[in-house]
């Protein structure tokens, strides 16, 4: 699959950058926890399914949303040929990813290889895996590939980083940088270690999103100043969700503001996280318009001008998933 430095890689094939809009950069649409599909108690009806979906997507539209990532990877219910559906039936682009993580949530395969004595998946066993479905296209199990991915992502453990999440890491940069793909990571416990591990690799920091940035720990760690000091962006991926380990959207856009003036417009992403089906884990029901609909005008209030505005929705994202 050839592409050029100005096309993004969505369900439906290249289509270039600018013609993405607003983008949402990390949110699910179908996640199913791994396992659930098989669950006596648990149904997959898929006309119900795309029919939720679909007003959910076409809400973002009407709102002035263009794109929606979906960040859940591989093994977390993607389903690319309902995606494809859903984007020429809503208008939305949909960019999905490869990748998998944190350890916890990885099958028993990818735990246990097959080597004396046992020890993690190398990072370049992940690496060909998730390269392999950016280049070849993402896999719909034992039937066929379809769309290249448009991104690689994973997440570390909220303990701290274990060895398999580190081989994810390393695997997922190594692919980015193979494929000229981007790379969005959930931070665990260590944000500016993680991030260390990634840019090792050789993945420029300007490749690569550092998710969770707006858990309260992350901030009271001075992570999200770190993660663009490297060069990395920042991405507030919760915006909407209010709870004791999340900053409110009022402290959100006085974050976002800061960073703005400090200089780094150019380094900001948002998303809601929001789970549009959800099966076998709770969901997070809130609107992928969220950030049109009600965090800009805060953002605004906050002194944020409309160009920085254009500039974090539409920009920003669209210079992440442009392959390059």
């Amino acid at each position: 699959m050839s592409v050029n430095s100005t096309t993004v890689n969505t369900v439906l094939g290249p289509v270039p950058a600018d013609e993405l809009g607003v983008v949402s950069v990390h949110e699910a649409l179908l996640s199913v926890l791994p396992g659930a599909e098989y669950a006596f108690d648990i149904t997959l009806d898929r006309a119900e399914v795309f029919e939720t979906l679909a007003e959910k997507l076409r809400d973002f539209r009407a709102h002035g949303g263009g794109t929606v990532v979906d960040s859940t990877g591989m093994f977390h219910g993607r389903d690319i040929r309902l995606y494809e559906a859903l984007s020429r039936a809503t208008g939305v682009h949909i960019v999905a990813s490869t990748g998998q993580g944190p350890e916890e949530l990885l099958g028993g395969y990818f735990l246990t290889p097959q080597t004396n004595p046992p020890s993690p998946w190398p990072a370049e066993k992940f690496a060909d895996l998730f390269e392999r479905e950016i280049t070849e296209g993402m896999v719909v199990p034992r039937v066929e590939r379809r769309a290249g991915a448009g991104l690689v992502t994973t997440a570390v453990t909220r303990a701290g980083m274990t060895a398999t999440d580190e081989s994810l890491l390393r695997g997922a940069a190594r692919a980015a940088l193979a494929t000229g793909t981007a790379l969005s990571f959930r931070y665990g416990r260590d944000a500016l270690t993680e991030l260390d591990v990634v840019l090792d690799e050789k993945l420029p920091a300007d490749r690569v999103a550092v998710g969770g940035l707006d858990r309260r720990d992350a901030v009271a760690a001075g992570a999200p100043a770190d993660v663009v000091d490297r060069g990395a962006h920042v991405l507030l991926d919760h915006v909407g969700t209010e709870d004791d380990e999340h900053l409110t959207d009022e402290e959100r856009a006085a974050l976002v503001a800061g960073l703005v003036r400090a200089g780094h417009a150019g380094r900001v992403l948002l998303s809601v996280g929001a789970t549009g089906v959800a099966k076998g884990h709770p969901a997070n029901d809130v609107a992928y318009s969220h950030v049109l609909a009600a965090f800009v005008p805060l953002l605004t209030a906050q002194g944020v001008g409309e160009d920085d505005v254009r500039r974090v929705l539409r920009a920003n994202p669209q210079d992440l998933l442009a392959v390059r």
